[in-house]
Formats: C-alpha cells, sequence, structure tokens
C-alpha cells in the first residue's frame, strides 16, 4: 500500500511538473534574472547570488530547487550580461538548467530600459528506475524501467525598466519561447511539449522615514494549462541593512484562501554580503501533508559602490 501511495504521489507531483516547469521563488525580488533576461546588468557591481527552496518539507518527491546566478554590466552599463545555473527536481523528474543572458541597456530620460535575450540548454532527467515506485503491470511497454534523459534547447527575451531615482521597476518576459518536446515516448507520439510562461514584475518604493524604504511589488506568472499565479509582497529595508518582508502568493488550487502566506528576513552581513531566509505557510488542501516550505538567499558583490544595497535597483554611470 505504501508503495501505491507513493506511486500516486509521485504521478501526481510528475503531472504538476509536465503543466508548470518553471520553478517558482518566494524571494524573487533577488532573483529577477531567472524570470527576466532584460535584468541582466541592472546592478553597477558584478553580483553573484545563489538561492536554495525545499518546497513542502516532510512531502516524499516534493519540489527543490537550486539556482546560482550571476550578471555584471560593460561598457559603462551600455550593455548587461548574465549566467544562471539551476537544477529543479519534483518526483522522479530532475531539469539541470544552463542560461546565459545578454541585454542592450536603453538611457532614456527617466530611467533605464533593459532589453535582454537568452539562451538555454535544459537536461531532463526521468528516474523510472526508482526503487520507491512499481508498475502494476511489469510486461506495460508504455511504463519505461530505466532511467531516461534527453537535452533541449531554448531561447527567451524580456524587457526591464528601472527608474534613475530607484523609485519603481516594470518588466515582462518570455524566457522560453519555443515548446519543445520534452516526451519519452517510443512510439512517435508527443505526448509532452514545454510550457510557455509570462513573467511579468513591478515594484515601487516609499521612503516612509529616512532610514525606513517599504516596497510593495508584485511578480505575475501565466503559462499554458497551469493555473494563474500571483507574488504579492511588501518588504521594508531597515537603515539599508535589515531587510523584512511579508507575500501572499495566489495559483496552484481553487482554494480561494490562496496558495500560501511567507515571511523573509534578512540582513546586510557585511558590505558585500546579504543574506535572507523565508519560510512559506502553506494554505491549501495540501497543507495537511507538508510542514511548509523554506528559502535561502545569499548574494554578494564583487566591489559595491556604497550606496548599492540589495533591494535597489543600480544607477548608472
Amino acid at each position: 500500500m505504501k508503495k501505491l501511495y507513493l506511486f500516486i504521489s509521485f504521478l501526481t507531483l510528475t503531472l504538476c511538473a509536465a503543466a508548470q516547469q518553471e520553478q517558482m521563488y518566494t524571494q524573487f525580488m533577488f532573483n529577477k534574472l531567472a524570470y527576466n533576461p532584460g535584468y541582466a546588468g541592472n546592478f553597477v557591481s558584478p553580483t553573484l547570488t545563489a538561492i536554495y527552496r525545499n518546497q513542502w518539507m516532510g512531502l516524499d518527491g516534493a519540489p527543490k530547487a537550486f539556482s546560482l546566478s550571476y550578471t555584471q554590466p560593460l561598457l559603462n552599463n551600455r550593455v548587461g550580461i548574465g549566467g544562471n545555473i539551476s537544477r529543479q527536481s519534483i518526483g522522479i523528474n530532475t531539469n539541470l538548467t544552463f542560461e546565459v543572458a545578454y541585454a542592450y541597456r536603453v538611457h532614456l530620460k527617466r530611467g533605464t530600459l533593459g532589453v535582454g535575450l537568452q539562451a538555454s540548454m535544459r537536461n531532463i532527467r526521468q528516474n523510472w528506475a526508482d526503487g520507491r515506485i512499481i508498475a502494476i503491470d511489469q510486461n506495460d511497454p508504455g511504463i519505461p524501467t530505466d532511467p531516461k534523459s534527453k537535452f533541449v534547447p531554448n531561447f527567451g527575451a524580456g524587457v526591464y525598466y528601472n527608474a534613475y531615482t530607484d523609485r519603481w521597476y516594470a518588466g515582462i518576459a518570455l524566457p522560453r519561447i519555443v515548446s519543445n518536446s520534452i516526451d519519452f515516448s517510443e512510439f512517435g507520439n508527443v505526448l509532452s511539449r514545454e510550457v510557455q510562461h509570462i513573467n511579468a514584475m513591478g515594484g515601487i518604493k516609499f521612503e516612509a522615514t529616512d532610514e525606513l524604504d517599504v516596497t510593495p511589488q508584485v511578480l505575475l506568472r501565466y503559462a499554458v494549462g497551469a493555473p494563474f499565479d500571483a507574488e504579492m509582497n511588501v518588504s521594508a529595508l531597515l537603515r539599508s541593512k535589515f531587510y523584512g518582508g511579508l507575500s501572499y502568493r495566489l495559483g496552484g488550487d481553487t482554494n480561494f484562501a490562496g496558495e500560501s502566506v511567507d515571511v523573509a528576513l534578512g540582513f546586510q552581513a557585511i558590505d558585500k554580503l546579504f543574506v535572507c531566509f523565508s519560510y512559506d505557510i502553506g494554505l491549501t488542501r495540501l497543507k495537511k501533508h507538508h510542514n511548509g516550505s523554506i528559502e535561502a538567499t545569499v548574494r554578494w558583490w564583487f566591489n559595491p559602490p556604497d550606496d548599492v544595497v540589495p533591494v535597489k535597483p543600480a544607477r548608472p554611470f
């Protein structure tokens, strides 16, 4: 019975992965390059960001993700480059993705518009030899018994606008334009394809006091065949050092209460290092079967100017 339950769990998680293949992050404001190539080069300093996410803790086969991204401006902030390596696992599926991004930065009267392109290569692996799953019919040719793997190339595009005053930002992107086949069928029919996503984000900063900045921001995600996602966040930065955030996420369930409520706390440990931790409290019917989700972010500036802080977009030269 336990193996049958695990099989159903893996099957459900696999179907979820097929419907929505791109990983979501609670701390999306620190991982914008993963959503929009137009963000490349937005900080004046070369920047390295690592994010780890453990979703639905305690549920076997639940999603786990890791992302490592790098971005820097070039040619007096006229262009930006970036790269991202990410690993996402859910059930018997593991995706390893390599992305490179280039953004041409147009300096307008009141801000900078980054027009970005990205190319990616993804390795998709399904471990059908996992000992926790069994086939009801061992002779069914439609059920693989060995691990399957394939490489899938793709490309994407996006635009990202950042006001010179650091007051607001907005962006929209289509990170994976081609709906490639990700099917492992040996009979020639294609049952699974990559899902196109549209990501839109924006935020505006208010100076509550001389030492406190408050920033409402939102991330909207639409994927064909999947529930609409919306991440609404309000964050605060005290003395350019202490960070706190509260988020509400919609999507993933028909439950009117939404998907989760998320709390984040971070701080600038030293001039070049920022760390942040978050915890998601589930609101869907699945909450009875897991212990919430955690996420950790570490960001390093190689040569940050004195006026650059984690939640502020970079000023141009």
